[in-house]
């Protein structure tokens, strides 16, 4: 007898070392994340005078800007209801470039001619909210419908540097910018999945979203997929593929042109959760 006791214990023991472990569930209370993101923007800018469109600009191709950069990101969520849950984020890019341009530039009403060196600045920041209602809540996973609202304020300036027949210009010389912000809705889903009780989660989000708002005219198409592992009950890891797709008309007393904007790459995170 003494034997099946030992046996019968060690195995109620391990049962629940086993449900300690694999504590883990579809849904935080809450999280916060800080991490790097590994970005491949692609950007495209029309910026129009008060009497002529501008000329479409790559912002890469034209101006020698790098688009490929490591950014660090913060984010949160938050579900103060069993249902509700909600979410913020923020990154921010900047970056400056000089190249000699191979075709006539218009940009905000000011003509750049072709052979000419730019001096080009870009700033940017993405401000992230999101909020989830959990309509289908499962053991191992989750589902619902999805809110999402990415704000993009961008600065772009160009200046010259050399004119087209190779003399320097000074402090004084041709210089503008514009700025622009860029509100990005959209109405989707969300899905969380722990398999098996284990310590993985897999997620993914999608959103779409077209309509006209504060003289914005924009196109926007959302995607993204995740993995989460906790070895320990509130430290883990994070790693997603995000892909966002903005063409956007815009109207403003700051800007008036065009803007095309592909935000996509990976993102590996610390994650604190409870």
């Amino acid at each position: 007898m003494k034997p099946r006791l030992i046996a019968t214990a060690t195995a109620a023991l391990l049962a629940t070392t086993a449900l300690d472990c694999h504590a883990l569930e579809p849904l935080d209370t809450f999280s916060a994340r800080v991490g790097g993101y590994v970005t491949e923007f692609d950007t495209k800018m029309r910026a129009d005078g008060q009497a002529d469109d501008g000329t479409r600009i790559d912002l890469e191709r034209d101006l020698g800007i790098d688009q490929n950069n490591v950014l660090a990101i913060i984010g949160a969520t938050w579900r103060p209801w069993e249902k509700h849950e909600f979410g913020l984020s923020y990154y921010q890019d900047d970056g400056d470039a000089t190249r000699q341009i191979d075709r006539d530039i218009e940009f905000d009403g000011v003509v750049y001619p072709v052979s000419s060196t730019l001096r080009a600045n870009l700033n940017l920041d993405a401000y992230e909210a999101s909020y989830v209602y959990w309509a289908m809540d499962r053991d191992s996973w989750v589902l619902g419908p999805r809110l999402g609202l990415i704000w993009y304020s961008i600065g772009l300036g160009l200046s010259l540097e050399v004119d087209a027949n190779g003399n320097p210009v000074g402090s004084g010389g041709i210089s503008n910018s514009v700025s622009a912000d860029l509100p990005a809705p959209s109405i989707g889903g969300s899905w969380r999945w722990v398999p098996g009780n284990s310590d993985w989660r897999l997620s993914a989000d999608v959103g779409y979203f077209t309509a006209n708002i504060d003289n914005v005219d924009a196109d926007v198409t959302t995607g993204r997929f995740g993995v989460e592992w906790f070895p320990w009950e509130n430290w883990g890891a994070s790693l997603d593929y995000t892909m966002r797709r903005i063409e956007a008309d815009a109207q403003g007393n700051s800007f008036d042109g065009n803007f095309r904007f592909i935000d996509s790459g990976l993102r590996l995170g610390v994650v604190y959760r409870f």
